[in-house]
C-alpha cells in the first residue's frame, strides 16, 4: 500500500506473503552493512515492498523448483564457522557458487523452544554472494529481523520448522545464474498479537472486540468523526517504546468511519514497516505509532489530512476518515 502512503487495497495485503521474502532479505542487508540507500519499501499498511525487491529473487520465480541431489551436495560443502549468538563466517566451495533451486540445511539445531509453522521469529541473518563476498549481517548493527514461518520460502521455512530457537540454518537462494547464501539464526519468538493491560473505551470512538486469535472487529461510533489524529491505546504492552526510525512488525485492520473494513493483515501475515516516523505509510501511522509500546494495541482515527486527503484509493472514498486497530508486535 501506499500505507498506507498513497494507496490501499485488501488485495495488496495478500501480496505481503509473496513479497516478504525478497523484500526482507534485500532490505535487511541494505540496512546492515551494505552501501545501499534506505529505500523505505513499505508503501502502506498493506503495501507491497517494491523498492529493493529486485536485489533478491522473488519467491514466485524460484519457490516451485525442487533442489536436485547436486544442489543438496553443493550446500553440504559450504562451511559455517562461529557459534550461535555471533556473526558466522561462510566459506563457499566454489567461485561462483550456484544451485538450481533454493535449498537449505540445518547447521545446529538449537536448544531453545521448538519452532512450529506459523511462528513469528526474531532472527539474525548473515549473507554472502556467489563469489563469497560478504553482503551484510544483522549482527553488525545488532538489528534483528522478523520472519514468519509460513510458505513464503519453503526451503527455509521447512528447515526452520524442524529446529529450535538458537539454531543455525544455511540457505542458498537462487535466481537464474545468481546465488546468495545466508545463515539464519532464530533467537526468539515474537507474539502474534498484543498483550497487556486493557484500557477503558473512550466515549465517541469506535469500539473493538477481539476474536480468540486476536482478530479485531470494529464497531463504528454514532458520533462525528474527529478532525484531528486520535491515538488511543486499547491494550498497553510492556515492551520498549517505539522510536522514530524503528522498524516494526504489526497486525492491523483498517476500516472507514462507518465500520466498513477495507484492509487487514490478519488475512495474510503481519505487516513490516520500515523506519516508522518517515516510513512510506500515511502520516497517521508515522505520527500515531511513534511513542507507543511494543506489545500494545492502538486505535488510530485518521482524518483525511493525515490519510489520503481528497483522493480516492480503491475502496476508500475521497475525504475519508480512517480507523485502524494496530497490534505492535516487534520493533528494532
Amino acid at each position: 500500500m501506499h500505507a498506507f502512503r498513497r494507496t490501499t487495497s485488501r488485495r495488496v495485503a495478500a501480496t505481503v506473503t509473496a513479497t516478504v521474502t525478497a523484500a526482507t532479505l534485500a532490505l535487511t542487508l541494505a540496512a546492515c552493512g551494505s552501501d545501499a540507500d534506505d529505500t523505505g519499501a513499505d508503501a502502506t499498511p498493506t503495501a507491497t515492498a517494491d523498492a529493493g525487491a529486485s536485489a533478491e529473487p522473488t519467491p514466485a520465480a524460484t519457490a516451485a523448483a525442487t533442489p536436485s541431489a547436486e544442489d543438496v551436495a553443493a550446500l553440504e560443502k559450504v562451511t559455517v564457522e562461529g557459534e550461535p549468538g555471533s556473526e558466522p563466517t561462510i566459506t563457499l566451495p566454489t567461485n561462483p557458487f550456484t544451485v538450481t533451486a533454493n535449498v537449505a540445511r540445518v547447521i545446529t539445531e538449537g536448544d531453545g523452544e521448538a519452532i512450529e509453522v506459523g511462528d513469528i521469529l526474531e532472527t539474525q541473518l548473515t549473507a554472502v554472494d556467489s563469489a563469497g563476498t560478504r553482503l551484510g549481517s544483522t549482527y553488525e548493527d545488532e538489528a534483528s529481523q522478523p520472519w514468519t514461518v509460513a510458505d513464503s520460502l519453503p526451503a527455509l521455512d521447512d528447515a526452520l520448522a524442524t529446529v529450535n530457537i538458537g539454531a543455525q540454518v544455511l540457505l542458498a537462494l537462487t535466481s537464474g545464474d545468481d546465488t546468495a547464501v545466508y545463515v539464519f539464526e532464530p533467537t526468539a519468538k515474537i507474539p502474534s498479537r498484543a498483550s497487556g493491560t486493557a484500557a477503558d473505551p473512550v466515549e465517541g470512538l469506535p469500539t473493538v472486540e477481539l476474536a480468540d486469535d486476536g482478530t479485531p472487529t470494529i464497531t463504528p461510533s454514532d458520533a462525528d468523526a474527529p478532525t484531528k489524529l486520535t491515538v488511543e491505546p486499547l491494550i498497553e504492552g510492556d515492551g520498549a517504546t517505539v522510536e522514530s526510525g524503528d522498524n516494526l512488525l504489526v497486525q492491523y485492520t483498517g476500516a472507514l468511519w462507518d465500520g466498513t473494513v477495507f484492509d487487514s493483515s490478519w488475512d495474510a501475515q503481519p505487516f513490516p514497516v520500515t523506519s516508522i516516523g518517515t516510513a512510506q505509510v500515511i502520516d497517521g501511522w508515522n505520527e500515531g505509532l511513534v511513542g507507543q509500546k511494543v506489545g500494545s494495541q492502538v486505535l488510530l482515527v485518521v482524518p483525511p489530512d493525515k490519510g489520503y486527503g481528497d483522493t480516492a484509493q480503491g475502496d476508500i472514498p475521497a475525504g475519508s476518515t480512517l480507523v485502524f486497530v494496530v497490534d505492535i508486535l516487534w520493533a528494532s
